[in-house]
């Protein structure tokens, strides 16, 4: 029998999966089962190790590969051991090249074929799935990695979980890494943000498993009923304009619940054709997703059935449907989706909303089968064939039965419907009836029926006539209404393959309809704001504002084209040129609706531009004036006061007095020199002028530039040498840096440099062991002088965090702060890295 995995998954390195399996084996061992170690990492870890006394170890197998000695696990001795269950870390790890597999998971599938129960442990950026993702969280690539099934097919998954902040904490303490790599690890792959993702991927991954077991198990069992693990709403859409109404009424259903989900779903008959309106579909999506649900298109000819399934499949607890258009004769014919949905629904809740569109029968639009013309053939056809092969039957009365006669008549019939429809074919069957009794049943010449036969075989003429017609009537009407779709789809799939492809979407979207229909000019009009809806000036041109057109001279009102697609109470699409059909109605519309959107897009993107510079040049003159008003004051009064103590004649100063004033003016000054070149930076940042001459830079050489600066302070650097350089101003990145050392040096007596890679950028962190900041006062760290009570009024002006992210961001950099662990402040300044031409 095989045996049975258990999988310990974790966010990140250090959360404790190696010590819970450990643990677990130490558990199933204390009960007398046979537990042995097949391969355990501890990575230094005292309490790690710990938990391995008392647990049977078996000898790794050591191996050489390019002259240096490794060690794995021994396949083959656990194998022969053949213990109940083994425990065996690290699932993702790659074995030394001349194993017996590549993989672990692949020596685990081995134990397990062996009938040996295995307990192991993963951490999620190693599952095949979610690799590129942690790659673009962390910007560390990871070369290990294990198939998703693999770990989905364990018998049990438990999650170790730890919240990021106690985590870091476990690091800073030395549990996880040595005490020379924990600021390294803290600042580049254990920062809170990764972290949090990580969790939230390992979360939502288990979640996913659960749902899949859930699944299995109902499946397994048979199990057609709803379960309400948790609430799922799901509103039925059948494209209409009460689509919006019956999503807001879905959601607010679905927000009483915590936890709980929404999806829109669509059913389409399986022959491609619908009356749906594309565009209403359209919207209803964005509408959807909007609110946080999901949108989803299945196909089925029973339309309760189809959306019951849907329902039970996604284990839906509640079912929103609309009240029925149909007028009441209708209803009394047929019971209606909603009243049929509702009586098989078992445990699904269905609730039956009410909207305008139910006060009142609406028909649907339908395409005519057959054209004006054709119909008009089957009319002149029934008007003469009928007489025409009486006629002809009359001359051959001797030769021919009545069966026979009715048989002829009945193929008349059949080539009328052929050829004009339903309704010529009727006539012609009427027609062609009272023919037969007139000239052909007993008695003949008389609008009577002497056998009851012959009245049944004129009634069933009838019956046959009508049916074939409205056979051959629906034929006609699918194979139009299919042409019609197909037509449809080419058109909106062009439109959406140029939106995808990023072209300019409003321009593009009017040029594509007036090329799709032939149109002469095509024009989106806008009514300016606070113009009021006045009925009969509609054709006003001081009424609207041409936003976009293509083609020939634009519209200036709704009435100088040949069609108006009114979008909304502001925005109407004009169109000059061929008159499109009613058919071509609804793909007019998701034109239109799709025109209102990229409008919207255009100008979010455009105002979005027009506030940017508008918020830094607000910032920056604050910071202006709060410089002038407050600290040009303190360096200007010290160097007076020691200026006009030595000018003094009432006091005697000594030469060593005489010298510490000197110092205390000298210093004075240069503090105001700082300032006035800080404010003169800031000056020409406010106004764009700040000279910046980007260059490739090593930071191997500018950090030690900066240190220099800073004397003899206390500045441990660990910059990696196979770090890319960056793009930055040498003198400018120098001054931030110094800027940055410097304000950490004012809290702690000792800071610490380091740099790392992630992704297009090179982050350079600052740490300190100070008191770190307050939780109130975290947001205005970086705003101009701001001392925020931790330091005295003479050590500084406060300007230096303001100006140095300032500096950053005109380089195309920036500077963000987080806690350090076990107290303190990190200081973390990104540029954007180098990138080197491959050749």
């Amino acid at each position: 029998m095989r045996g049975r995995l258990r999988v310990y998954l974790g966010a990140a390195p250090g959360v404790g999966k190696t010590y819970a399996m450990l643990g677990e084996g130490r558990r199933r061992a204390d009960r007398g089962t046979d537990v042995i170690v097949g391969f355990v990492e501890t990575h230094g870890r005292a309490s790690t190790a710990e938990k391995l006394e008392g647990l049977e170890v078996l000898p790794r197998r050591a191996m050489v590969y390019r002259g240096a000695g490794f060690t794995e696990m021994d396949v083959e001795a656990v194998i022969a051991r053949a213990p109940e269950v083994a425990l065996v870390d690290e699932l993702a790890h790659t074995n030394v090249p001349g194993s017996a597999c590549e993989k672990r998971w692949q020596d685990i599938e081995r134990l397990l074929d062996a009938g040996i129960d295995v307990i192991s442990t993963v951490n999620v950026q190693h599952l095949e799935s979610v690799n590129d993702v942690v790659e673009q969280i962390t910007g560390v690539p990871q070369r290990e990695t294990v198939p998703d099934e693999v770990v989905r097919r364990a018998d049990q998954v438990e999650l170790v979980d730890m919240d990021p902040d106690a985590l870091r904490r476990r690091m800073a303490h030395g549990n996880v890494y040595p005490p020379e790599k924990v600021d390294a690890a803290l600042g580049n792959y254990f920062r809170v943000g990764n972290l949090t993702a990580l969790r939230e991927l390992a979360l939502l991954w288990l979640a996913d498993k659960v749902d899949d077991q859930l699944d299995r198990y109902r499946a397994d069992h048979d199990i057609q009923g709803t379960w309400e693990a948790r609430e799922r709403v799901v509103v039925a859409l059948t494209g209409g304009p009460e689509g919006d109404t019956l999503i807001r009424r879905a959601s607010r259903i679905a927000d009483r619940s915590k936890g709980s989900h929404l999806v829109a779903v669509h059913i389409t008959r399986s022959d491609g054709l619908t009356g749906a309106d594309p565009a209403n579909l359209a919207r209803q999506r964005a509408l959807v997703e909007s609110l946080g649900g999901n949108y989803r298109q299945v196909v089925g000819d029973d339309i309760p059935q189809a959306l019951l399934d849907f329902a039970r499949g996604v284990n839906a607890t509640q079912l929103v449907l609309g009240a029925s258009r149909r007028g009441r004769f209708a209803q009394i014919l047929s019971r209606g989706v909603g009243v049929s949905t509702t009586a098989l629904s078992g445990s699904i809740d269905v609730h039956m909303v009410t909207h305008e569109g139910a006060q009142g029968g609406r028909r649907p639009e339908r395409l005519q089968a057959l054209t004006r013309r054709r119909r008009m053939a089957g009319f002149l056809l029934a008007v003469l064939g009928m007489p025409l092969i009486c006629v002809v039957l009359a001359n051959l009365r001797g030769e021919l039965s009545l069966p026979s006669d009715i048989l002829m008549f009945l193929v008349g019939v059949v080539g009328v419907a052929l050829v004009g429809g339903l309704w010529p074919a009727l006539a012609s069957a009427v027609i062609g009836s009272l023919l037969l009794n007139y000239y052909f049943t007993p008695p003949i010449y008389k609008f009577t029926i002497s056998d009851p036969q012959n009245a049944l075989a004129l009634v069933v003429f009838l019956a046959v006539g009508g049916s074939v017609s409205a056979v051959v009537d629906l034929a006609a009407r699918r194979t139009r209404e299919a042409a019609r779709a197909s037509a449809d789809a080419s058109v909106l799939a062009t439109l959406s393959g140029s939106v995808l492809r990023g072209e300019r979407a409003l321009t593009v979207l009017l040029e594509r309809l007036r090329e799709t229909y032939g149109l002469t000019t095509v024009t989106l009009l806008e009514r300016p704001p606070d113009t009021p809806i006045t009925p009969g000036r509609q054709s006003d041109p001081q009424r609207w504002r041409v936003v976009a057109t293509v083609g020939g001279r634009p519209c200036g009102s709704p009435d100088d084209g040949d069609t108006d697609v009114q979008i909304d109470d502001d925005l109407s699409l004009v169109l000059c040129g061929p008159v499109p059909s009613a058919a071509d109605r609804r793909v007019l519309e998701a034109f239109a609706a799709q025109a209102a959107v990229a409008l919207r897009q255009q100008r979010l993107e455009q105002e979005a531009g027009q506030v940017r510079p508008l918020a830094e040049a607000d910032r920056m003159r604050t910071a202006l004036l709060s410089a002038v008003s407050h600290d040009l004051r303190t360096p200007l009064a010290s160097a007076k006061a020691a200026v006009e103590s030595m000018r003094s004649p009432d006091v005697h100063w000594t030469e060593e007095e005489v010298g510490e004033l000197v110092d205390t003016a000298a210093q004075s000054l240069d503090r105001l020199d700082r300032l006035v070149a800080n404010l003169l930076d800031m000056s020409r940042l406010q106004a764009g002028v700040l000279g910046i001459s980007t260059q490739v830079l090593a930071l191997e050489d500018v950090v030690p530039r900066a240190l220099d600066d800073l004397g003899s302070a206390d500045v441990r650097m660990q910059i990696p040498h196979e770090l890319p350089e960056v793009l930055a101003d040498p003198g400018l990145l120098e001054r931030v840096l110094v800027n940055l050392i410097s304000n950490a040096l004012r809290y702690d007596r000792s800071a610490f440099v380091t740099a790392s890679a992630h992704a297009d950028t090179v982050e350079i962190r600052i740490v300190d062991r100070g008191p770190g900041i307050a939780e109130a006062d975290r947001d205005r760290v970086f705003e101009p002088f701001q001392r925020l009570g931790d330091r005295d009024n003479h050590s500084g002006v406060g300007l230096g965090l303001a100006l140095s992210r300032g500096l950053a961001e005109a380089m195309g950099g920036s500077i963000v702060h987080e806690e350090t662990p076990g107290g303190g402040v990190t200081m973390i300044v990104t540029l954007p890295a180098h990138q080197r031409d491959l050749e």
